[in-house]
């Protein structure tokens, strides 16, 4: 009997602790809106021979009524010729807020296949990101994808593209 009572106990304590838990999930905010996230990526990969890339990136996206947010385009450009080069694969890539202060990414994936290049097949991965929600600036340094690639950086700016109204920022509410 008094092991009855204690599994009893050690359930409900799991439940209540498994509901506190949840309560503290964080999320992106404002929900059911348009992103954009202009800035720049320095990457590394074969196609580059391991030296750092920097290009301008533009993301676009959506925060769905959960609070996630659906990475749906990314525009790569710059003055280096590879720049130019990369074919994103792998959209949507999934932005999960995981805490006040970031989150992560899946399915972060590129490919270079152009003739006279040495190709890469990059992700797809799931890569860490910081965020500032003061600044609205999204980060990563040093995050690895498949293919012997690494996002070296990443700094972009995000902001919410309403319909209609004003511009709200975009945040991590807990």
């Amino acid at each position: 009997m008094k092991s009855l009572k204690t599994l009893v106990s050690l359930t409900a304590l799991t439940v209540c602790m498994g509901a506190a838990s949840m309560a503290n999930a964080f999320s992106l905010s404002p929900i059911n809106s348009n992103f954009t996230a202009p800035g720049t990526i320095s990457v590394k990969s074969p196609s580059s021979l391991q030296l750092p890339i920097t290009c301008n990136v533009t993301f676009t996206g959506t925060i769905n009524g959960s609070g996630v947010a659906s990475i749906n385009g990314a525009a790569v450009s710059g003055s280096n010729s590879l720049c130019s080069l990369p074919q994103i694969t792998g959209l949507p890539w999934i932005l999960t807020a995981t805490g006040s202060a970031g989150g992560s990414v899946t399915n972060v994936g590129y490919n270079i296949t152009a003739s006279g290049v040495i190709p890469s097949h990059c992700g797809p991965s799931t890569i860490t990101v910081g965020y500032n929600n003061t600044s609205q600036v999204l980060t990563a340094t040093n995050q690895a994808l498949a293919g012997s690639c690494t996002v070296q950086s990443l700094s972009v700016t995000v902001a919410n593209v309403p319909a209609s109204g004003p511009v709200v920022p975009v945040v991590i509410v807990p």
